[in-house]
């Protein structure tokens, strides 16, 4: 009896934290406050005027609108589909090893910046 208060206790005192980290991952991404800080510390290098991502791709991560505006290939954000987005799709290490990003990154981006990528892009890739 004893052993299932100690469980019961745990739980008790463990569910404010569940619930906390619960809805730290359902607020609203903001580009703003998330997103381009995460692009400014880890992309900016190479994707933008000068840069060697710019000059392969002419995707330029400067500004929200040259971000949407994509590649000279296409788009790289997909609003509300975070799986398919080019961006979410390369920073994952879903394509090919060689176009992997951040380029030349060991380990590549941290789990949490990607969750907060992918989260901003599912909620719509808002300008916010």
């Amino acid at each position: 009896m004893k052993n299932g208060i100690l469980q019961c206790a745990t739980l008790c005192a463990a569910l404010p934290l569940l619930c906390t980290a619960t809805a730290a991952t359902m607020t609203q991404a903001s580009y703003k406050r998330d997103v381009s800080p995460i692009l400014h510390d880890y992309c900016l290098n190479c994707h933008e005027p000068g840069g060697k991502g710019y000059q392969k791709s002419g995707l330029d991560m400067r500004t929200y609108q040259s971000l949407m505006k994509g590649t000279r290939f296409g788009a790289v954000i997909k609003p509300g589909d975070s799986f398919t987005s080019i961006l979410i799709q390369v920073v994952e290490g879903r394509v090919h090893p060689s176009i992997k990003m951040p380029y030349g990154m060991n380990g590549g981006l941290s789990k949490q910046h990607i969750a907060v990528l992918k989260r901003w892009v599912d909620q719509g890739a808002q300008d916010n």
